[in-house]
């Protein structure tokens, strides 16, 4: 059944992947018809999501945010089947980095990196920071069910020399770097929920209290890395602007879960901006604790 998936759905993802953006946007408009008034993907959940998030906002503000989040939403899937066939001139126009210069001063004092960000934005056209430091990149994600969509991701990533690493290998893979010349920077989606039997930390966040990974400041510690918040804005349709900024370099000295703390801080302040570009359609909360 997933071949079969993969075969009917591929054809489509590659007539968009060479489609023009001004082509691939008004498939996105109509897609967001589709998902948002046809289908409502997911509205019950994004709509309890905003409503537990930000409480201090009315319906009417709620729905105009909702409104936005799906249209950003498709913006993201034709986007990411765009990847397929992008070119590096075209990422490098649309996703640019701002003080880039703080990642070269930690390579020069040999510091591997754990960069730290939420599912906010893109980090689609991430890995073309390839091309800008002398770094090896490399992301931590979950492994995808379909085994061929899985292998249609590690092919686009490694395009740009990206290293998808499964949640499951991070610890094996990490220590085997540790092992080899170079430096790493190691990209971490912290803000997803772990499982309740799992949870060790918990903390508010956007007005709720729930558990968070902690995995990526146990890593810091061990190996002694730098850790680095990466807030990305989306500043028009189809261009992306990511800052990094220092949380530490010397994450042995933190107070356990203090480095969990601060970048949960940074990326409430992030949302709490623009909070049409998070990305409502996870089940965030479904682990939180009420009174």
């Amino acid at each position: 059944m997933n071949l079969l998936v993969y075969i009917i759905l591929y054809p489509l993802i590659w007539i968009i992947s060479k489609s023009n953006f001004r082509l691939i946007y008004l498939f996105s408009d109509f897609l967001y018809l589709i998902l948002y008034h046809v289908i409502s993907y997911r509205k019950k959940l994004v709509r309890k999501n905003l409503a537990l998030a930000l409480p201090e906002k009315t319906f009417l503000e709620r729905k105009i945010i909702e409104k936005k989040y799906y249209k950003h939403l498709s913006d993201l899937f034709l986007e990411s089947f765009k990847s397929l066939n992008i070119s590096e001139v075209d990422i490098k126009k649309r996703y640019s980095f701002k003080n880039i210069e703080l990642l070269d001063e930690l390579y020069k004092k040999k510091k591997n990196i754990i960069l730290m960000g939420g599912h906010y934005a893109s980090w689609e056209w991430f890995f073309i920071i390839d091309r800008l430091t002398d770094y090896r990149i490399n992301a931590i994600y979950k492994k995808l069910s379909n085994k061929y969509f899985d292998s249609l991701i590690k092919k686009i990533r490694s395009k740009y020399n990206g290293n998808l690493i499964s949640t499951k290998n991070t610890f094996k893979e990490i220590l085997k770097n540790t092992k080899l010349k170079g430096l790493n920077i190691y990209g971490f989606a912290s803000d997803q929920s772990p499982k309740k039997n799992k949870a060790t930390y918990w903390n508010n966040f956007l007005n709720n209290f729930v558990p968070f990974h902690t995995g990526a400041e146990i890593i810091a510690k061990k190996y002694d890395m730098a850790v680095v918040y990466m807030n990305v804005e989306k500043v028009k349709r189809g261009y992306y602007l990511a800052s990094f900024e220092l949380i530490t370099d010397k994450p042995k000295k933190y107070k356990d879960f203090k480095i969990t703390e601060d970048f949960i801080k940074l990326l409430e302040n992030q949302i709490f901006k623009a909070p049409e570009y998070y990305t409502w359609t996870h089940n965030r909360f479904k682990h939180r604790k009420t009174n």
